[in-house]
């Protein structure tokens, strides 16, 4: 595997992406932490906006149009989204990608990511 590639590389591509958006959304839906945060959310149109921003954030082709962060997730910060959801979030999509046999240094790098945006998704 070269340097260049990157982690949508690495992880598989827009197959992998899918497959670990699919799986962690049923993840999410079943996690009693912060399910409430996706009631009245059409899951069809969600799971499409995630899969383009995860493979833009990955390092692949960007695709992604929703909005940014802070923005995206202000409604929620209302509703009383706190660190705790954010941490159940990048556990729900370590597990999800461990499920795929996602090898535990590129799960460190997606976890990474996930908490880089921290800060913006609590409106910080």
């Amino acid at each position: 595997m070269s340097e260049q590639e990157s982690l949508y590389e690495q992880i598989g591509g827009e197959a992998a992406v899918n497959a670990a958006v699919d799986i962690f959304y049923r993840k999410v839906l079943g996690d009693a932490r912060i399910n409430t945060f996706f009631e009245d959310v059409d899951m069809e149109k969600q799971a499409a906006k995630q899969k383009a921003f995860l493979t833009m954030a990955f390092g692949g082709p960007h695709n992604y149009t929703g909005l940014d962060m802070r923005k995206g997730h202000a409604h929620l910060v209302s509703r009383g989204l706190n660190d705790s959801h954010v941490d159940a979030v990048i556990e729900d999509l370590g597990a999800t990608l461990r499920e795929l046999g996602v090898k535990e240094e590129l799960i460190a790098q997606v976890a990474a990511i996930a908490e880089s945006t921290r800060n913006d998704v609590l409106g910080r």
